[in-house]
């Protein structure tokens, strides 16, 4: 149902607003370059920093700049199922074609409370949900067993998995009986990831080297892993650089070396140090994605 390089879009700001010419440039832009899905309004898309009107409004505007060309997976996660209720209702009303649901971050359930969780979201609209399972942010971790309890619930189909641990699609796979996807939540890892089980990566690096990203998965998915392997070997520079201090701020950053945004954050996340933009500014002239 969802391949290949779906990119974890960054939400564009200009004098503290959001920039909306920027983000339809930006969807434009991943749509000519090969991206095949698009996330809004994720962590990457600062999510936890916009408020409920721009949260609604990035999936608004993505969904119509995108008009179905490719699949849009709103993100509408939150800690809180009214309020993940909401924002996917919201996103089914805006034309969306799924969400993407976090894990109960700061609350802490246990692993009944986010099957309760998850099933409550499930019950109350149509969309086809991902599952998001990110451990090192969540503090709580989708165990195996839970997930297969939820991928009996019809409208969950996938999950981005964001564990680190590349043994979860095959011990996934033994418990869940029907059509499934994977997608790696960690670009480092996608290639690997996919030899697993998976069928794509819901990507950071993406924003900045899209077509390229796209290119890694599209040969995973023909099964040309000598080459999938070279192409990645190219990029984990890159990958490395986007966490070198808190995320989007580096691929922020990288795309406004493009041209295509501001590379301006919102608090709790801060400027890039010197050094790090030098060392993305590098990576980028060594991958040709700027001119020498």
């Amino acid at each position: 149902m969802f391949q290949g390089s779906i990119v974890a879009l960054i939400t564009p700001f200009r004098d503290g607003q959001l920039d909306e010419a920027a983000l339809r440039r930006l969807v434009e832009w991943h749509v000519e370059q090969g991206t095949h899905g698009i996330v809004p309004v994720g962590t990457t898309g600062e999510s936890p920093t916009l408020t409920h009107d721009e949260h609604c409004r990035v999936i608004a505007l993505v969904v119509e700049q995108v008009a179905g060309r490719i699949p849009v997976i709103a993100g509408a996660g939150s800690n809180n199922p009214v309020e993940a209720i909401e924002y996917t209702r919201y996103a089914e009303q805006a034309g969306a074609d799924a969400t993407l649901h976090v894990a109960g971050y700061y609350n802490r359930p246990n692993q009944e409370g986010l099957y309760h969780h998850f099933k409550a979201v499930h019950d109350a609209t149509e969309l086809p949900i991902i599952l998001y399972n990110i451990p090192p942010r969540a503090i709580v971790d989708i165990q195996p067993q839970t997930m297969a309890r939820l991928a009996e619930l019809p409208r969950i189909v996938g999950v981005k998995d964001a564990t680190g641990d590349l043994s979860r699609p095959w011990t996934e796979r033994q418990l869940i009986k029907k059509p499934f996807t994977w997608l790696s939540g960690e670009d480092a890892t996608a290639v690997a990831y996919n030899i697993g089980g998976g069928t794509g990566c819901i990507s950071v690096t993406a924003n900045v080297a899209p077509k390229l990203v796209a290119e890694v998965q599209n040969l995973t998915l023909a099964g040309r892993w000598e080459e999938a392997r070279a192409l990645q070997d190219r990029l984990i520079p890159l990958h490395q650089a986007m966490f070198a201090e808190p995320s989007p701020a580096g691929a922020k950053y990288a795309v406004s070396l493009l041209g295509m945004c501001s590379e301006e954050c919102r608090l709790p996340v801060m400027p890039l140090s010197t050094a790090t933009k030098e060392r993305i500014r590098q990576v980028m002239l060594d991958l040709d994605l700027l001119e020498k």
